[in-house]
């Protein structure tokens, strides 16, 4: 749980230097900055989404996932709970839940969360997991500089779905082959590349009910050996 627990202190702490600087840099910087780092967003995507070339089973999970993801409703999930927290602690609840919502599915959403987390539990190497801090520090200074203080609370989210990879870690051990793993990043990868493009344009992906896609290929991989296993 280091590696975690490191990446949400550097959340917390990026956020709160972002907040110092909330009213002291204009609106048209921030914008900009936002956009330059929508295009990083989307050149982090593109490289992740390429790691797999299993293009049939990424498809399949994306569309299996969307169904998922839509029937759960994470994104409103998402939403009300940054709302709620928003008239908590802000008096602008809508600021807030946008900037917990943006930030919690960065940071939450790619392959560096999930390989990291997974690294941290199976064998103690928290080296992804630390340089991911350092991206997500940055991103948070930005962030919380232009979306407010829901961005401080994404770090929630992250503990809680970085940590339970972590915990689980030692579980799936034996399902965590390097095609399952590649699978999982490509799709990850995708939906790194709707946060870039929600960062530059008006019209919205729902990337958070796509969320449940980046497990598919791991159920997948598991009705498979058990189908092998009958027959």
């Amino acid at each position: 749980m280091l590696g975690t627990i490191v990446n949400c202190l550097a959340i917390i702490a990026g956020s709160l230097v972002g907040l110092l600087f909330k009213n002291g840099i204009p609106e048209r910087y921030n914008q900009t900055v936002m956009q330059g780092i929508g295009l990083a967003v989307l050149l982090v995507g593109l490289k992740t989404a390429m790691v797999s070339d299993d293009l049939l089973v990424i498809i399949i999970s994306l569309a299996i996932g969307a169904l998922v993801g839509e029937w759960i409703g994470i994104e409103d999930w998402l939403d009300r709970l940054g709302k709620f927290l928003g008239q908590k602690f802000s008096k602008g609840a809508g600021g807030f839940a946008q900037g917990f919502v943006t930030a919690s599915l960065m940071y939450c959403v790619g392959s560096m969360a999930i390989v990291g987390a997974l690294e941290s539990g199976l064998s103690g190497n928290h080296a992804t997991l630390f340089a991911k801090s350092c991206l997500d520090g940055i991103v948070s200074i930005i962030l919380s500089s232009s979306l407010g203080i829901g961005v401080v609370f994404s770090a929630v989210p992250v503990l809680v779905y970085q940590g339970s990879i972590t915990l689980l870690a030692s579980v799936l051990k034996p399902l965590l082959v390097p095609a399952v793993v590649a699978q999982m990043s490509g799709v990850g990868g995708l939906l790194i590349l709707g946060i870039g493009m929600n960062m530059l344009r008006e019209k919205k992906i729902r990337v958070g009910n796509l969320l449940p896609a980046i497990f598919i290929p791991l159920v997948w991989f598991i009705i498979q050996k058990m189908f092998y296993a009958v027959f």
